[in-house]
């Protein structure tokens, strides 16, 4: 049983290491790649109208407006503020955009590995499958969404601090003694845990975004450098071809 929840951990650990790179990516691939997909959207239906305007034909008609119809509206209120206010008000970024100033490139959120290290090995401390009873389960619980959101934002400092907080707090209950149907009974609740990380796991490696990362996982930032740059030549191929059909 000790082998199996030690083997689940560091199954947890590794998706959840894996869900904060996606996340992060995502987070920087929307930010520096979705402009210019927007644009290559907008292009498409200009281009596309454009030639409706000039044939006249009902096809070509049809096609503009699937086109224009699949440009991406204007967002709600509510998404044009997500990632501009926070519970302190305005961002950095926004406060600088608003007052033309200089605005500073997204911050790169992925944790060290040095934060990497001092996670795991909180997690194999603390981690809540380790508890025997549901008082010390939910202390752990509490104890661990603080690690994960402070190895969320790599913050090597807070990591290390927490590290303190577990080694000073209470020391862990000491293992009872259990039936061998509890054994049994704790052995299947683990396999079924894993059961829901693997299909979490595949669930992350399937999506675009986790594909991506596998392609290149120790240069993720690089490969969005090669796409960007295939974008910007796809940009300018469109309008080039848009000035030649209004010319």
């Amino acid at each position: 049983m000790l082998a199996a929840e030690q083997a689940l951990i560091e199954f947890e650990i590794a998706v959840e290491t894996f869900r904060v790179e996606v996340e992060n990516f995502s987070r920087l691939h929307h930010q520096r790649l979705g402009p210019m997909y927007a644009r290559l959207d907008e292009l498409d239906a200009q281009i596309a109208e454009a030639v409706a305007a000039r044939t006249g034909e009902p096809d070509d008609i049809r096609k503009a407006k699937e086109a224009r119809a699949s440009v991406l509206p204007m967002p709600d209120v509510e998404e044009l503020f997500h990632g501009w206010i926070g519970s302190e008000g305005l961002f950095p970024e926004a406060q600088a955009m608003l007052t033309e100033q200089p605005v500073r490139p997204p911050q790169k959120v992925r944790p060290s590995e040095e934060a990497r290290k001092v996670y795991r090995d909180l997690v194999r401390q603390a981690h809540p499958d380790l508890a025997r009873d549901d008082a010390e389960r939910a202390r752990r619980d509490a104890f661990i969404a603080r690690v994960n959101m402070a190895y969320a934002q790599g913050d090597e400092a807070a990591l290390r601090e927490l590290t303190r907080e577990w080694a000073a707090g209470p020391a862990p209950a000491e293992a009872r003694l259990t039936e061998s149907e509890e054994l049994y009974a704790r052995l299947e609740w683990l396999a079924e845990r894993k059961e829901l990380l693997a299909a979490v796991a595949a669930e992350l490696e399937g999506s675009a975004i986790g594909a991506m990362i596998k392609m290149a996982p120790q240069d993720p930032d690089g490969l969005l450098d090669e796409i960007a740059e295939k974008l910007l030549a796809d940009v300018a191929e469109r309008e080039a071809y848009l000035a030649q059909l209004v010319g």
